[in-house]
């Protein structure tokens, strides 16, 4: 039976595949890097900072730059590096969390509304209802109810998340949906469920990925502008958006907490934008470009 454009491919195939695409796209490489980078130093942020955290030593406030502290100290004399690094693993933890939830229920409404007809009116309605309030106003409120815990950011980001993934997942169903393989697959007797999820997904997976990834992003700004806010993770617990917050007013003094903690986070949403943008036209299925 065809299967569209689906091509199946052994792993030492998609391994060259994805080598030469690696050679050819150096934006999708440096993407990569930067991502893999951050990543690393945020899961191996035990051994990699030179001091705990939390640590506070008094009299060495303010200190600048220097091999024991590279980025100096704060106001309470904790080494910047050291909570930059950590900062990172509440934030990149709950952004993955929230985006693979977002994804997942996203996937589901979209594809629903966009093969069931009768489904997609009240779906979509659904989801135009949290698309017309933007993100933080639904997220205080949840953050109130909940308090500015780990699940509670969690919750505010996935409640008003979901809805853009559905959004596109939907027009990538109503797109696939109308090729022919579809038809065949009807004729041949097979179920709604066996299409969905065989042909409809498969040929998604484009837009999928490229969401997903670029969404990572949008996490991280909406996690760190709670954490700015003050509605994040509290305090002692180090997150780049907390960190931002108590730097401010510091900017005389010790310019590294929130310079250090801003840079972090362009790094990583550019680092999610390039290679959301270039894993789309690689996975398009209309593109030219090799398959993975």
């Amino acid at each position: 039976m065809d299967t569209g454009n689906v091509r199946e491919m052994n792993p030492l195939t998609q391994l060259n595949g994805l080598w030469e695409i690696l050679r050819s796209n150096k934006t999708l490489t440096v993407g990569l890097f930067i991502f893999i980078s951050l990543c690393l130093i945020t899961v191996l942020a035990p051994v990699i900072a030179p001091h705990d955290p939390a640590e506070q030593t008094l009299e060495l406030r303010f200190s600048p730059p220097s091999f024991t502290y590279p980025l100096g100290t704060d106001q309470f004399g904790r080494c910047i590096f050291s909570r930059i690094v950590y900062g990172g693993q509440i934030s990149l933890a709950i952004a993955v969390i929230s985006t693979i939830a977002c994804v997942l229920i996203g996937v589901l409404v979209g594809t629903y509304a966009g093969y069931y007809q009768k489904l997609d009116a009240v779906l979509m309605r659904t989801t135009d209802i949290f698309l017309a309030f933007p993100a933080i106003v639904l997220a205080l409120p949840i953050i109130a109810i909940v308090g500015p815990t780990p699940l509670g950011i969690i919750l505010a980001i996935l409640l008003p998340g979901w809805a853009k993934f559905a959004r596109v997942i939907r027009s990538s169903t109503l797109s696939v949906k109308s090729n022919g393989f579809i038809e065949a697959s009807k004729a041949a007797g097979a179920s709604d469920t066996h299409i969905l999820f065989r042909h409809i997904l498969p040929n998604c997976y484009g837009p999928i990925i490229e969401i997903a990834t670029l969404g990572l992003g949008a996490k991280i700004i909406t996690i760190t502008s709670l954490g700015f806010l003050g509605l994040g993770v509290q305090p002692p617990i180090p997150e780049w958006g907390t960190m931002i917050n108590q730097g401010l007013p510091l900017l005389d003094k010790t310019p590294m907490i929130a310079l250090s903690a801003g840079i972090m986070i362009v790094l990583f949403v550019l680092a999610t934008n390039l290679i959301g943008s270039e894993l789309r036209t690689i996975l398009d299925p209309r593109s030219d470009t090799v398959a993975i």
